[in-house]
Order: structure tokens, then sequence, then C-alpha cells
């Protein structure tokens, strides 16, 4: 049986662009949500902030998405952001989902429909690896935050209160 095609659509697109990037690691299925950082730690077995959350803002010079790719452990600064990106708001559902492709609480680091400036938290790099949303609330996989990095082309830097 094809597990990949046991996956959600959303899960399915982020499955075959990591397998385009050569990507090693599985896509897991949580049994509850993982659309907090608490619940996706809960359900995989380890710390929050090994969970890399993916914050969508919108930039209001240009109403572009920027996403900020965290530690669950943290809180995003905004200020720190806006000094980075400009002028930040808050992105409802609609626009995270018009942006990106993904729901929230599902939103991966890649495979966006249209390309948002991403900001990587300096605090994953403490971590030898991380979990991160693949497209649905119940699919995470894993990676490093080098390979994190890599696969966003981002800028790391400090975003954290």
């Amino acid at each position: 049986m094809d597990v990949e095609n046991m996956l959600p659509e959303a899960a399915q697109r982020v499955a075959k662009l990591l397998q385009s990037l050569g990507h090693d690691k599985p896509i897991v299925m949580l049994k509850e949500t993982g659309k907090t950082s608490a619940e996706a730690a809960s359900g995989l077995g380890c710390d929050v902030a090994e969970i890399a959350k993916s914050i969508i803002f919108r930039r209001q010079a240009d109403d572009v998405a920027v996403m900020v790719i965290a530690s669950g452990a943290n809180r995003v600064d905004e200020v720190k952001v806006a000094a980075i990106v400009g002028a930040i708001g808050k992105a409802d559902a609609k626009f995270v989902k018009e942006r990106t492709g993904y729901v929230i609480g599902g939103v991966c680091p890649i495979g966006h429909i249209e390309k948002p400036v991403i900001l990587i938290d300096q605090n994953l790099l403490k971590l030898s690896s991380v979990w991160v949303a693949a497209g649905h609330p119940h699919s995470v996989f894993n990676l490093t935050p080098a390979q994190l990095q890599a696969m966003t082309s981002a800028p790391i830097v400090d975003v954290a209160l």
C-alpha cells in the first residue's frame, strides 16, 4: 500500500516536494491535531522547543505574506520582525490559505502558492532537529535546522521575545 496516498491532499503535495528535494525523513501523521506547538510536542513525545512553528503575518506595505519560523517554546516579537521586513499586521485564515496554500496549523515552511518573506528564529539553531508542519494540522516532518535553512533560503534572525 502506498503510504503517501493515505496522506491528506496538502500533505501529499509536501511529500512529493520533499522527495524531489531528496529529504529522507517521512511525513508523520499525528493522532491528535498539531495546531499548537504543545499539541504537536505531546503527539510526538518531544520537547515543545523542538516544534518549529510557522507564523504568518501580512506586510502592510505590499500585502505580502511574512512567515516567521520559530521554536514552539518562544513567542515571536512582532517589533523585531517589523524592524526587519517593515510594518506587519495579523493575517487571517483566508489570507494564510490564499497565500500559502495551507490552513493555519498546517503551514509548511516550503511549497507555497506565493513566495512569502521567510525568517528563521536563531534559537532553532541550538537544536539538533526540529519538527515542522507538513501541510495539514495532523502532519509533520523532521529535519535539522540547517536543512530548514537550506530548503527555505531564509535568513537566521533574532525574532524571539
